[in-house]
């Protein structure tokens, strides 16, 4: 698997590259923000591990012309920004996930065998998301489960859309209302239930396996597992 580092701080980029090297994968870095979008965009990229704060171009504007430019490798973004404002531009620019430096490297691994997972399970092509028969279409708005196409509303859209960028992973309650509803959002209350509720009659009613899973305490899933 090729990781395209990009961290223009040189102690920081070394760490990397020897620690993801020790653990079996293939390292490309970059040093600043235009060099690392013309990397990704021209090299067999599986992972990209994007600096914020960069020379030249900043981390949300090279993850944003990344997906402009056709980019579906997961992005994982490494800030020392930790407010949740910051959080969440990272995400609506398009990265997959992100890690608050000071981080221990182990968790870094975890993040990143858990994104490399998620982007085998779920596929993009010409505008749309494929999990298992579950094909969302980013340009018509509409779903399609086992060749029957389905309406949904913006939110409802909106909200399989982030669980399908999500797939075999457990999304809290505030990380769904923070993602696609916004950032003051209320989570005491039951709209991101009542939602999913909606989402999962139209998705899974009439049709085996279900994919919209509850796990009590925690938040949702969307997983052909049992």
């Amino acid at each position: 698997m090729l990781i395209l580092v990009v961290e223009d701080e040189p102690k920081v980029a070394a760490f990397l590259k020897q620690g993801l090297e020790e653990s079996g994968y293939t390292v490309l870095s970059a040093y600043d923000g235009p060099m690392g979008q013309r990397l990704a965009l021209a090299e067999p990229v599986d992972l990209v591990l994007l600096d914020v704060v960069m020379p030249g171009k900043s981390g949300i504007d090279v993850c944003k012309a990344i997906r402009q430019g056709g980019g579906t490798m997961p992005i994982l973004m490494l800030t020392a920004l930790g407010t949740t404002d910051d959080k969440v531009g990272g995400l609506d620019a398009g990265a997959d996930d992100y890690l608050v430096k000071p981080f221990e490297f182990k968790e870094l691994l975890a993040r990143i065998r858990s994104l490399t997972r998620r982007s085998s399970s779920v596929h993009e092509e010409e505008d749309k998301l494929i999990y298992h028969d579950l094909e969302l279409d980013l340009a018509k708005k509409e779903a399609i489960r086992a060749g029957k196409r389905i309406t949904l509303t913006a939110k409802e859209f909106a909200l399989l859309e982030y669980l399908m960028r999500n797939p075999d992973r457990v999304l809290s309650r505030s990380q769904i209302s923070e993602r696609v509803w916004d950032i003051d959002f209320d989570t005491g209350t039951n709209v991101v239930d009542a939602y999913i509720k909606l989402v999962r009659k139209k998705i899974d009613r009439d049709h085996e396996p279900k994919l919209i899973h509850t796990r009590v305490g925690m938040g949702y899933m969307l997983t052909a597992q049992p």
